[in-house]
C-alpha cells in the first residue's frame, strides 16, 4: 500500500519524504482547503523539483479541493504557468468544473476525487472514472466493508483512505459551522475549527433563548469535537479491503507531527508486507503516540457508534519539537577558528586595563557567560542546528531519525558558528552548530520534554 503523507510547507515536504512517504500532497497559493498551511508560492518549485531529483521513486499530489467560483477560476488560470513549475504527478480535486481545464493544460498529470466529494459507492466510483478519474480519495464515511464492495465492483480504480489524523465533525468535511461562526468558510480553505470550541449551552440565532443543552455521558464530552482517527493496528484490515494507498491528514500540523506519524506508518507498513519483522516496526509504533493528537479512534471502518464518539480539549504531546539537524560541518575547521578566537580572547583580556578587566568579568558573571570554546573531543562531530524553541544549553534531549527511535543526549554543545564560542543557550533564529558524541545525521529531529512532563503533570505519562 502506498503511504500518502501531508506537506504543509517545503520543509515539511522534505521531512516527509525522509521519514517514509511514497508520497506527499500539498496545496498551492489560495486553492486548497487549508489557506492556513504555508502552502507553496513563489520560486520554490526549485527546492521541490531537487527533492523530488534526490527522492526519484516519490511522487508529489496536489490538493485543489476548494468549491471553484468563477473568480476563483480565473485566478487560476491566470496562475497556469506558475502550476507548470510544478514536477505534479496528480490533482486532487473535488470541483468537477476543473476536469476539464485541468485535461487541457495538465494533459499527464493524474486526476484524483477529494475526499470532500464524499464518493462512498460504487455507482459513483463508476461515474468519475468515465470522467477520467484515476483515483478516489474515498468519504470517511465508508465502512471497510463498503470499500470493499467498491473495490470489486471497479477493480481498475485506485482507492485512497485516510488512516489517521483529525476527523471533522460535518458529513466529508462539507462544513458550515465555521463560516456561520466566523464568517470564514471551511469550503474555502478558511476553516476556524469551530467544532473544537467548548460550549456550554447551543442557541440557533431565529430562536433567540432556545437553548439545546450539552450532556455529558459516559463515553462522550461533546457533541461537535471529534476523535482523531488511527488506523495503526487496523492496515492488514485496510489491505484487505482493497485500499491502495492510506493517507495521513495534516497540512497543518508540525514538522514534528509528519516526522513521526509517517516513520509509525512506514514500519508498520513495511511489517505488514515482511520488509521487517513486527517486532523490528513496534518501538516505531510506540513512538507515533508521541506526537499531539487528541483520543484516538477507528471512525466509521468498524460501525458508526464509535465515530460518534466525541471528545474535549486540544491535541496534546509530551515533547516539544525543538529544533532540526542540518548539514554536517568541518570539524577541523570548526576547531581552527575556536582556537584562535580563543588565544584573540585571552590577549585581549590580559591587555586590559584592571579596571575594565574587573567590570568585563562582572558582566560576564552576571550574564552566565564562560566564554568556552569548542575543543576536540574525540568521536564528536559538528552540525548545523536549526532552531525552532529556545533550549537551555545541559537541558535533556532527544535525536530522532528516519530509522532511529531516539537517542538521548546531554552532554551536547551548542556552538556559535561565527567564533566557535560555546552557547549556553540556543532560540529561534540563531546561527548555531551542535556539537555531539551520538551518531546523528542530517534531518535529524530534536526534541526534549514539555515543562509540564517534566513536572509530572502531563496526562501522557
Amino acid at each position: 500500500m502506498e503511504l500518502v503523507a501531508p506537506a504543509g510547507n517545503v520543509e515539511k515536504l522534505r521531512y516527509a519524504y525522509a521519514y517514509g512517504a511514497d508520497t506527499a500532497y500539498i496545496g498551492l497559493k489560495k486553492f486548497s482547503l487549508r489557506v492556513k498551511a504555508d502552502n507553496f508560492y513563489g520560486d520554490e518549485y526549485n527546492e521541490i523539483k531537487q527533492l523530488k531529483e534526490k527522492y526519484p521513486q516519490k511522487r508529489l499530489f496536489c490538493a485543489l479541493n476548494i468549491s471553484f467560483h468563477n473568480n476563483d477560476i480565473n485566478n487560476f488560470l491566470k496562475d497556469i504557468d506558475f502550476f507548470k513549475q510544478y514536477p505534479i504527478d496528480a490533482f486532487i480535486i473535488q470541483d468537477i468544473g476543473m476536469i476539464n481545464i485541468l485535461k487541457k493544460y495538465f494533459p499527464h498529470t493524474h486526476l484524483h476525487l477529494s475526499t470532500q466529494a464524499n464518493c462512498i459507492n460504487s455507482e459513483a466510483v463508476k461515474m468519475y472514472r468515465d470522467l477520467g478519474f484515476n483515483r478516489i480519495v474515498l468519504g470517511r464515511e465508508a465502512s471497510l466493508n463498503e470499500i470493499r464492495e467498491i473495490k470489486d465492483a471497479v477493480p481498475e480504480m485506485e482507492l485512497e483512505a485516510f488512516v489517521h489524523g483529525a476527523m471533522c465533525i460535518a458529513y466529508s468535511g462539507r462544513c458550515l459551522l465555521s463560516a456561520y461562526t466566523t464568517a470564514r468558510s471551511a469550503n474555502s480553505g478558511f476553516c476556524s475549527h469551530s467544532c473544537r470550541w467548548d460550549y456550554k449551552v447551543l442557541e440557533e440565532r431565529e430562536r433567540a433563548g432556545e437553548y439545546f443543552p450539552i450532556f455529558e455521558g459516559e463515553d462522550y464530552t461533546a457533541v461537535l469535537s471529534s476523535k482523531d482517527l488511527c488506523m495503526i493496528d487496523n492496515l492488514e484490515d485496510m489491505k484487505k479491503a482493497g485500499v491502495d494507498a492510506l493517507k495521513i491528514e495534516g497540512r497543518m500540523k508540525s514538522l514534528y507531527y509528519v516526522a513521526m506519524t509517517t516513520r509509525a506508518y512506514r514500519k508498520q507498513i513495511d511489517a505488514l508486507e515482511g520488509k521487517i519483522t513486527k517486532e523490528e516496526a513496534s518501538p516505531f509504533v510506540a513512538e507515533l503516540y508521541k506526537a499531539a493528537h487528541r483520543e484516538f479512534a477507528t471512525g466509521f471502518y468498524y460501525n458508526k457508534e464509535d465515530a460518534n464518539k466525541t471528545t474535549t480539549g486540544a491535541s496534546n504531546s509530551e515533547y516539544e519539537l525543538m529544533g532540526t539537524i542540518g548539514a554536517l560541518v568541518d570539524k577541523n575547521e570548526m576547531l581552527a577558528l575556536a582556537s584562535k578566537n580563543r588565544e584573540a580572547d585571552k590577549k585581549a583580556f590580559e591587555e586590559m586595563h584592571p579596571q575594565k578587566k574587573a567590570a568585563v568579568i562582572e558582566a560576564r558573571k552576571a550574564n552566565n557567560e564562560k566564554y568556552i570554546f569548542a575543543e576536540q573531543k574525540d568521536g564528536w562531530q559538528f552540525f548545523i542546528y536549526n532552531s525552532m524553541n529556545k533550549l537551555d544549553s545541559g537541558t535533556p534531549i532527544e535525536f530522532v531519525g528516519p530509522d532511529v527511535t531516539y537517542i538521548k543526549d546531554e552532554t551536547y554543545q551548542f556552538i556559535d558558528s561565527k567564533t566557535g564560542m560555546v552557547r549556553n543557550w540556543i532560540s529561534h533564529g540563531h546561527e548555531c552548530l551542535i556539537y555531539t558524541s551520538k551518531p546523528i545525521k542530517p534531518d535529524f529531529i530534536v526534541r526534549a520534554k514539555t515543562s509540564t512532563t517534566q513536572t509530572g503533570n502531563n496526562s501522557n505519562d
